[in-house]
Order: C-alpha cells, then sequence, then structure tokens
C-alpha cells in the first residue's frame, strides 16, 4: 500500500472511531464550532442570514432544511466538502469565506501534517453531526 494510501486508512479509522465515540459528544463540540465559525453567518439557530448579512454580497442559507431538500436524508458527505471547501459553494472556499477545513487544519499544525488533517476532519465530522441534528 502506498503512504498516501495508508494514511488515507488512517483518516478514515479516525473517523471511524469519532463518528462512534458519542453522538452527545459530537453535537457538543459540533455546536461549539457551529457558535464559532458559522452562525455570524448563518445564524445562531442555522435557520437563516446571522448577524453579518448587512456585509455579504450573497445571504447566507438556512441549514436546517438541508435534509428535507434531499428528500429526507441528511447529505453528509456533501456538507462535509462544502465545509471543507473542496465544492464550488459560492462563499465556501471562494471570495470573503475561509475554507474552514483549512482553518481548521492550520490551528493544528505544531501537531504535524497527519495529526494535525486528522484533527481537522474531526472537527468537519462533529460540525456536520450539529448540523445534521438541527435539520427541521
Amino acid at each position: 500500500m502506498t503512504r498516501q494510501g495508508t494514511v488515507r486508512g488512517m483518516i478514515s479509522a479516525a473517523l471511524a472511531v469519532l463518528a462512534t465515540a458519542g453522538a452527545a459528544i459530537g453535537e457538543e463540540t459540533g455546536e461549539e464550532e457551529y457558535l464559532s465559525a458559522c452562525a455570524s453567518c448563518h445564524g445562531v439557530g442555522g435557520t437563516g442570514p446571522g448577524p453579518m448579512k448587512d456585509y455579504l454580497s450573497v445571504a447566507p442559507p438556512g441549514l436546517t432544511g438541508l435534509a428535507a431538500a434531499n428528500d429526507g436524508a441528511f447529505p453528509m458527505l456533501k456538507v462535509i466538502q462544502i465545509i471543507d471547501g473542496r465544492t464550488g459553494v459560492r462563499g465556501h472556499g471562494g471570495d470573503g469565506m475561509p475554507v474552514w477545513g483549512a482553518v481548521f487544519k492550520a490551528a493544528e499544525r505544531e501537531a504535524g501534517s497527519y495529526a494535525a488533517e486528522i484533527e481537522a476532519r474531526g472537527r468537519m465530522l462533529s460540525l456536520a453531526l450539529y448540523l445534521e441534528a438541527i435539520q427541521e
């Protein structure tokens, strides 16, 4: 197996452990991440534009209807990719908004590149689990 394949396997294993560690812990941590990184644009409850709306060229949408807009299924992978900045969603990775995957990874840089990647992915997963929990 290549080094890249090994790293991907380690990340997948870490995410699996994190996902099964307890939804309540993930939601609590995710809520903290949301309030810190998302609420100023998407609103404290995730229902629509937050206090930054007057400074943005595009009004941020509410995030509580993601499952409803996806035939009742929460689009976990798509949400994680949007948070990470790997999609073409304007604002996420475009002008005006940081790519949270890069921000989270940079915050953990001193731990080493592999540990920083795992930490960043864990934070994004926690955030996505919280978003799943607030669906209407």
